[in-house]
């Protein structure tokens, strides 16, 4: 089965940096290559998925 190509809304709840990435869902996880904010926050943030056709 192919990867499904999702469009990634990335927001960091400690400084409000906002990230728009494009990834792959496989097996169930998303994997776009994100690691951490510009802050150096990499726990405390909120995705938010969207289909590309």
């Amino acid at each position: 089965m192919e990867a499904l190509r999702v469009k990634v809304t990335i927001r960091c709840n400690v400084c409000g940096e906002k990230f728009v990435l494009r990834g792959s869902r496989d097996k169930g996880s998303i994997e776009t290559g994100f690691k951490q904010c510009i802050c150096s926050n990499s726990n405390d943030l909120e995705i938010e998925e969207h289909s590309v056709l």
